[in-house]
């Protein structure tokens, strides 16, 4: 088992994103297998985010969640998750064997966040087995504190497609404090490439509507990596995930994205070093998809350092 540490583990478009953001970063703490100490934490979630592709390079993005212990690391590249996603799930077709999976383990509570990249070994009725390729941590910037407690599943469930963001799909999304995005590349191969999932927060209203279905995102300073926008030069598409911590509806967006670098939009909030966006294509909802529900602690002291978007 080897670290990436002496080597990169960035590919082209990380690099270039690296690059264009005045960073140059030698290696990374990015392993091909998980320590102990990320073991025992996706052990003790009752929740994880998980992303793939879908046959067409359409980054998906969803949830699994059980009760603490439902994920198991048998050894330290393999996760065994006892769950697997509800059948209406967009992403239910898509976690099969030798599919890339992206898999973040988040503790709103603790603001501890882990992540692992591979591929999907098996599924069954029990839930998948998954082998990692990645393994990083990532700092707890902009995770807002909270406190998730169980609540039984709902016995019925339906996908709602929606042709555009509705007036309650709009409200959901100026009202979040936290997103999380997967990206992917999905014309190439190795491990540096792949699915990737990961988090973004700030204050409510961080992601500006316009226009009904152009959404406007702050890039604020995070680890360097520049995974997510590394991707979205290599592939444009992203699949957004926005959690309703009060009821556990998801709602599944993607689009197709630019990112802008310098300009007056990075003005317009302060705290932010670049902006994306993300052109709205299609839209999911799923009501009481997640059997949690989590009570609002505090936001994350970085995040009340972000400001909110000025008018034009």
């Amino acid at each position: 088992m080897q670290e990436f540490i002496g080597q990169s583990p960035f590919h082209a478009g990380e690099i270039e994103a690296q690059l264009r953001a005045g960073v140059q970063l030698r290696g990374a703490p990015i392993r091909d297998f998980m320590p102990d100490q990320h073991r025992a934490f996706f052990a003790m979630l009752p929740f994880v985010v998980i992303a793939t592709n879908d046959a067409a390079g359409w980054p998906v993005a969803s949830t699994l969640a059980g009760p603490q212990g439902f994920i198991a690391s048998p050894d330290p590249q393999h996760l065994v998750i006892d769950a697997g996603p509800d059948a209406i799930d967009p992403i239910a077709p898509l976690l099969v064997p030798h599919a890339p999976f992206a898999l973040l383990g988040i503790d709103l509570a603790t603001r501890r966040r882990n992540r692992a990249n591979g591929r999907v070994v098996a599924r069954d009725e029990q839930g998948l087995q998954l082998e990692v390729l990645q393994s990083f941590g990532n700092c707890p910037q902009y995770i807002q504190g909270r406190q998730a407690y169980y609540v039984p599943p709902a016995e019925t469930s339906a996908l709602e497609r929606l042709p555009q963001l509705d007036e309650e799909a709009l409200a959901q999304i100026r009202n979040a404090d936290t997103f999380f995005v997967a990206t992917s590349t999905a014309t190439r191969s190795g491990p540096a490439f792949g699915a990737d999932i990961s988090h973004r927060g700030g204050r409510p209203g961080f992601v500006r509507i316009d226009d009904g279905n152009l959404l406007t995102i702050p890039d604020f300073r995070g680890n360097r990596y520049f995974n997510t926008l590394g991707n979205l030069l290599l592939e444009p598409r992203a699949g957004l995930l926005f959690i309703d911590f009060d009821r556990g509806d998801l709602l599944h967006v993607q689009g197709t994205t630019e990112i802008l670098w310098d300009g007056p939009e990075l003005d317009r909030i302060e705290g932010a070093e670049r902006v994306w966006r993300v052109r709205v294509e299609r839209v999911w909802r799923r009501r009481d998809a997640v059997p949690l529900r989590w009570v609002f602690r505090e936001f994350s002291p970085v995040t009340l350092a972000t400001g909110e978007w000025l008018p034009s």
